[in-house]
């Protein structure tokens, strides 16, 4: 594969539409909810995005699926990905509470409950609303392509994008001595054998990311905004993708709405596949691509 490839359909016709020589080295999906409702872009000032009210712009698409539907379109949706999935490739599922816990058991069955590899809590800094219990954190299950592969799944927990530095105060406790470049590290010694670890290097990052805000959170991201729901936070994207792939691999987002997987991808220096069946996502995400400079091609599927 040498082109990157946007598809006007949905994802399980995109899955089945790829070339047989294509394989794919990491796989990310965000897909509707499960709200019930239509959801509307922003393609104007003075337009509300989000769910459908009187200021609404231009529909974006229906998260009309009861869950168990929605549910059970993933798991078609997952078996077709899977069999394009290179070996050591990593597969995200982007979901809320409403149907997460489901679409775990699908994963699972596609995927095997063995080849669970983890999950993402991100908590992207929106605040609790109204009364009773809220939830302010989404999630991503991780998967291998099999149970087999769960231990080689690439995921490059040493990377500078899955670190965060250490407090202050275990910092100054912990770090106390100096190398003759002034970098302050400290030293353990397990059987036998001494360790050095540098401060500046940061600490590995846990499975809770409270440090990458949503599009709409306390500081809006308005130069990446693109008024389409549901956008995504390139950081977010940026530590995944550096995370779960290599440079030249291909990136796949088959839901990819406003682009935000693919824009990242190709700036990392990865391929994609990206594909939607919302004809608005197609538009904005195109526009995105050609204002990064990002050649891209819409394959023949007749």
């Amino acid at each position: 594969m040498t082109e990157n490839v946007l598809f006007a359909m949905d994802a399980r016709r995109a899955s089945a539409a790829l070339e047989p020589t294509i394989g794919l080295d990491l796989v990310y999906l965000d897909p509707p909810y499960g709200l019930g409702v239509e959801m509307n872009a922003r393609s104007a000032k003075g337009e509300a995005r989000g769910r459908r009210q009187t200021r609404s712009g231009p529909a974006a698409y229906a998260d009309a699926l009861p869950v168990p539907d929605l549910v059970a379109m993933l798991g078609e949706v997952a078996q077709g990905v899977v069999r394009r999935m290179n070996p050591g490739a990593l597969f995200c599922l982007h979901m809320d509470h409403r149907a997460v816990h489901e679409a775990k058991i699908a994963m699972d069955d596609v995927f095997g409950r063995g080849a669970f590899a983890g999950e993402i809590i991100w908590a992207p800094g929106n605040g609790a609303r109204g009364s009773g219990f809220s939830f302010t954190h989404q999630t991503i299950l991780l998967y291998a392509r099999t149970p087999a592969e769960r231990r080689d799944v690439r995921w490059r927990t040493d990377h500078p994008a899955l670190r965060e530095p250490y407090a202050k105060t275990s910092t100054e406790m912990h770090f106390r001595h100096e190398d003759e470049q002034g970098r302050r590290y400290r030293e353990r010694t397990v059987g036998g054998k001494t360790y050095r670890y540098y401060a500046d290097v940061g600490r590995r990052l846990g499975s809770v990311w409270s440090d990458i805000p949503a599009m709409v959170a306390n500081t809006p991201l308005m130069k990446e905004g693109t008024g389409y729901p549901t956008q995504k936070p390139e950081r977010l994207l940026e530590r995944i993708v550096l995370a779960g792939s290599d440079e030249g691999g291909t990136v796949a987002d088959l839901m990819c709405g406003s682009g935000t997987t693919l824009v990242v991808a190709a700036r990392l220096g990865r391929r994609f596949v990206g594909a939607d069946a919302s004809p608005l996502a197609i538009s904005v995400t195109e526009a995105r691509l050609r204002r990064a400079g990002v050649a891209f091609c819409y394959p023949d599927t007749t």
